[in-house]
C-alpha cells in the first residue's frame, strides 16, 4: 500500500491512544471534582468514596477500550507479524482481566449475578 496510508494509520492509532489516555485522565479529574463537590455539600464520606471509585473505574474501563482498539489497529494493519500478534494477545488478555476485575469492583457483584441485583425478570424480559 501507499506510504501515506500507513502514515494515516499510524496517526489514527496515535490519536486513539491519546484519546484513551485523555479519557482516563479527565475521568479521574472529573471524578475527583465530583467527590469533592459531594463531600462539601454534605454527602457522607463512605457514599462519596463509593461514587468516586465507581466513576474512576468507569473512566479507566472506557480508556482501556480505546487503548485496546489502538493496539488492534496497530497490530492488524500496521505491523502484521506473528510476534506483534502474540504481544497483542498478551495485552488483550491482561486488559480483559483488568476490565473484568474493574467491572466487578464497580458493580459489586459477578456479571452472571446481574439478575439477582434488580429482582427476577418478568415474562416480557423487564425486571
Amino acid at each position: 500500500m501507499d506510504e501515506w496510508f500507513f502514515s494515516a494509520l499510524k496517526l489514527t492509532t496515535r490519536a486513539i491512544e491519546v484519546g484513551g489516555i485523555a479519557i482516563i485522565v479527565l475521568g479521574i479529574l472529573g471524578a475527583s471534582l465530583a467527590v469533592l463537590w459531594q463531600v462539601l455539600h454534605g454527602r457522607s464520606g463512605s457514599a462519596a468514596f463509593n461514587l468516586y471509585r465507581s466513576n474512576v473505574g468507569r473512566a479507566i474501563l472506557l480508556g482501556l477500550e480505546f487503548l485496546v482498539a489502538a493496539d488492534i489497529i496497530n497490530t492488524v494493519a500496521i505491523e502484521p507479524s506473528v510476534q506483534s500478534l502474540l504481544i497483542l494477545g498478551g495485552i488483550v488478555l491482561i486488559r480483559t482481566f483488568l476490565s473484568f476485575s474493574l467491572e466487578v469492583e464497580i458493580e459489586g457483584r459477578w456479571p452472571w449475578d446481574r439478575h439477582k441485583a434488580g429482582g427476577e425478570p418478568s415474562s416480557d424480559g423487564t425486571a
